[in-house]
């Protein structure tokens, strides 16, 4: 294996996945599929609530619809990298594209929200296995030191596609129907599996490697494999249950607890322990690789709890349409599209800790300005919002796994690749619940304290009744009727500004979770040898 000097592990192009050609084709042709994927967390974000209204559910049980999905990429991604050494990189990659396209058009014809969750799974297993190959093609297509170029335009379709899936998919619900959203997808993957099969190679080195592995019988780890789907099971019952039964007042909510915790337990003691386990758990124990781990889970917390958080803001708290909330944070998505490659040329100026605290006290101070939100903001406040929420997240990406890279032999990208994308997802699915979460429990807070500064024997609060008593009488309401509107008015505004200051509580919560974590970068990550140049981004 040859060494550059870009990195500690070398590089040895025999692994390339590009063959003869330009390796820029491969980065593009991987990014149509990863773009697809990603654009599927968040495009029925602005569609929940024409979801659930067309399957007669609930607004909290339509957030199943997402969830379902991440914690499906999740139970997938740990065993993604294993599948692709036993299956070969580009055919479980072409399967994975297959199996979520194929799922992608179930989805759009479930009659029910129960077959349409069963869909999102099968279309979250699909999703999850492709960025651990797509990943691994990169890093070992490219260079070291050409890396975080080749990353930065893949970076595009794992960061943008979250800003730009509520818009189109607002767009498409509000003129067609939320079916499309999933039907959208099809044209798409066929077109993935077609230019996968003519231009990326499954290089001879990779095959030689897997005919090697074989050759002394198929081991599977089932009861690893077991161990962390129960465990991703449990936890996915927990999130989006707990709050709808009141949590840990629920025996089932502290089973399925119990269950998750001790089967993650069991999980990494018996991975530890494997012959040949499907999670290389040793990787979380060098420090580089594991403290990248802990961030890029605060990342996908904030990344999708926002991105599922915003449309819903403007569609509850504003009168703001499906298309409307998407075209209000678009521009945080053409931001990224601006600073993505301008991050990834600028990414070896300085160490990566030193950009994951830059990112991380951009991400805090953006945080903070949102929490300036009033009843009267316009488009334009929420558009700034959302660029200064988004902008800074390549300086997280880039670094973040510039450092998880950092002297890893190459055969293990693919399982580095892995758990990098279990620690997004998980921590999406994460931030999602507990975002919610947060919104309910303190909207009733913020009512119960509003309400008690309402006192009938109050000066203001008589003039305040009868004026707006007076307006429905002048506008044709009887005069009980009219103060019966003017009782239910003021429970609106009560409980509309209830709510606004929940979502200002929500964004306060992200800034000091984000500024809390600079700290912890600065201290417990070690310089990258090479400086950002040394490895690659997911």
């Amino acid at each position: 294996m040859s060494d550059d000097g870009g990195g500690r592990s070398g590089w040895n192009p025999s692994r390339s996945a590009a063959g003869g050609r330009n390796p820029w084709l491969v980065a593009i042709i991987v990014s149509i599929a990863t773009f697809m994927v990603v654009l599927d967390t968040s495009i029925a974000n602005v569609s929940l609530r024409y979801i659930a209204g067309s399957l007669g559910a609930s607004i909290d049980e339509s957030t199943w619809v997402i969830t379902t999905y991440l914690m499906a990429n999740a139970v997938v991604l740990p065993v993604s990298g294993w599948l692709s050494n036993v299956l070969g990189r580009k055919r479980f990659y072409m399967i994975c594209v297959a199996l979520f396209t194929a799922s992608s058009l179930l989805c759009g014809l479930a009659p029910n929200l129960g077959a349409l969750i069963i869909f999102r799974v099968l279309q979250g297993l699909g999703g999850g296995g492709m960025p651990t190959s797509e990943q691994a093609i990169l890093a070992d297509t490219f260079p070291p030191h050409k890396r975080a170029q080749a990353f930065a335009l893949y970076g595009i379709a794992v960061i943008v596609a979250p800003t730009i899936g509520p818009t189109l998919g607002g767009w498409i619900t509000d003129n067609y129907s939320w079916h499309w959203i999933f039907f959208i997808n099809v044209p798409i993957g066929i077109a993935s599996l077609a230019l996968v099969h003519w231009f990326v190679i499954e290089p001879e080195a990779l095959e030689r490697e897997r005919r090697t592995r074989l050759a002394g019988g198929l081991k599977v780890d089932w009861i690893g494999f077991a161990l962390i789907a129960i465990a991703f099971a449990s936890l996915e019952w927990v999130l989006d249950r707990g709050q709808e039964d009141d949590w840990f007042h629920s025996n089932v909510i502290i089973t399925c607890a119990t269950i998750a915790a001790a089967s993650f337990i069991f999980f990494i003691v018996w991975e530890l322990t494997e012959e040949d386990p499907i999670v290389d758990i040793h990787l979380l124990c060098r420090r580089q690789f594991g403290m990248s781990f802990v961030v890029m889970l605060a990342v996908g917390a904030i990344l999708f709890g926002s991105t599922q958080i915003m449309p819903q803001l403007l569609q509850t708290s504003f009168p703001y349409t499906a298309e409307l909330s998407g075209l209000a944070i678009m521009p945080g998505g053409l931001a990224m599209l601006v600073v993505m490659p301008i991050a990834g040329q600028i990414a070896g100026w300085m160490q990566p800790k030193y950009w994951i605290a830059l990112g991380l006290g951009g991400i805090a101070l953006a945080m903070w300005h949102s929490t300036n939100l009033v009843p009267d903001a316009d488009f334009g406040f929420f558009a700034t919002m959302r660029v200064y929420q988004m902008i800074g997240l390549p300086f997280l990406f880039i670094p973040i796994n510039t450092i998880a890279y950092d002297g890893l032999p190459q055969d293990k990208t693919a399982q580095a690749s892995a758990l990098m994308n279990v620690a997004r997802n998980l921590g999406g699915g994460v931030g999602v619940s507990l975002a919610n979460t947060e919104l309910l429990q303190h909207s009733q807070l913020h009512q119960a304290r509003l309400v008690s500064n309402l006192t009938p024997s109050s000066p203001a609060w008589q003039t305040n009744l009868n004026h707006i008593t007076h307006y429905f009488t002048e506008h044709g309401a009887p005069t009980a009727a009219a103060q019966s509107h003017a009782y239910g008015y003021i429970g609106q505004l009560v409980s509309g500004q209830a709510s606004l200051l929940a979502y200002i509580d929500i964004f306060r919560t992200w800034a000091i979770f984000a500024a809390l974590l600079v700290p912890v970068v600065l201290v417990l990550i070690r310089r990258v040898s090479g400086g950002g140049h040394a490895a690659a981004m997911h």
